[in-house]
């Protein structure tokens, strides 16, 4: 059994509702992670998208900012949500399936403009948040788990990851500091990089293009700030990976695109 699992930071859900439902129809995920859904867990439009054929929804959201939400469309066994650095500010939430795959749906904090954790609270936020993963990740039953780990990480960690490293060195997202975390998480927990055990770190791999500079997508100057990352008691189970570039394309879209990874499981 194949089984098909997406991440896309979709930018409010609610405002994208005709975008979320083009790209179920046309790529029919079984399990799909949404972060940055931007609206309160009572105002979730949970009936449109049951309608797309998800059985099972869970989200954990707050108005305006944040949130995230894991669609199914078969049942599954338990979900969670864990509190990171004692703020519970809508980042994290996951869910264990009836075959014993556990899916963990991340929005790591962006960290504001300024590199700098004694300057700018909110780098400080994001470099507390991918240390305290890097601890969970390391921990015995996470690591010998069957284990998928998505999300908008919010960190580009390799040259071409980002449309130009040198210039980029110094920008929040591409920061040796913050490479050096995302290392460290996927050391602690031995995880596959699922992005670039399909595509060599040598080629260019990106999977948003941002609003302010109109022409971006035009020109690919992209980051890779979605990944997807598994345990490797899945390095077997991987099939095929896909950045579904062409979203980007559309009509008010969001300015990150869905990524994709099939397994046999």
């Amino acid at each position: 059994m194949t089984l098909r699992i997406a991440t896309w930071n979709i930018n409010s859900v609610r405002q994208r509702l005709g975008h979320l439902k083009d790209f179920t129809d046309s790529h029919k995920p079984d399990v799909l992670c949404l972060q940055e859904t931007k609206v309160q867990d009572s105002e979730f439009p949970l009936h449109d998208i049951k309608s797309m054929g998800y059985e099972e929804v869970f989200f954990h959201g707050q108005k305006s900012y944040n949130g995230v939400a894991i669609l199914c469309k078969n049942t599954v066994k338990n979900h969670e949500k864990i509190i990171w650095c004692g703020k519970d500010d809508r980042r994290h939430i996951a869910i264990a399936l009836n075959n014993g795959l556990e899916v963990h749906n991340f929005y790591v904090p962006s960290g504001g403009p300024i590199p700098d954790p004694e300057q700018n609270d909110k780098f400080a936020h994001k470099l507390q948040f991918l240390k305290e993963m890097s601890k969970w990740a390391k921990k015995p039953d996470v690591k010998e788990k069957k284990l998928i780990l998505v999300g908008d990480l919010n960190v580009a960690p390799l040259e071409k990851d980002v449309w130009n490293h040198k210039k980029l060195l110094k920008s929040v997202g591409h920061t040796p500091l913050e490479s050096e975390l995302m290392a460290k998480l996927r050391k602690s927990g031995d995880l596959i990089d699922v992005g670039r055990h399909f595509i060599p770190e040598d080629q260019p791999l990106y999977s948003w293009w941002g609003y302010r500079y109109k022409p971006s997508f035009e020109k690919d100057y992209g980051w890779r700030l979605d990944h997807i990352l598994a345990t490797q008691s899945l390095k077997s189970a991987l099939k095929n990976f896909e950045v579904v570039r062409h979203t980007r394309g559309w009509e008010k879209p969001s300015d990150h695109v869905p990524n994709i990874v099939d397994i046999d499981i």
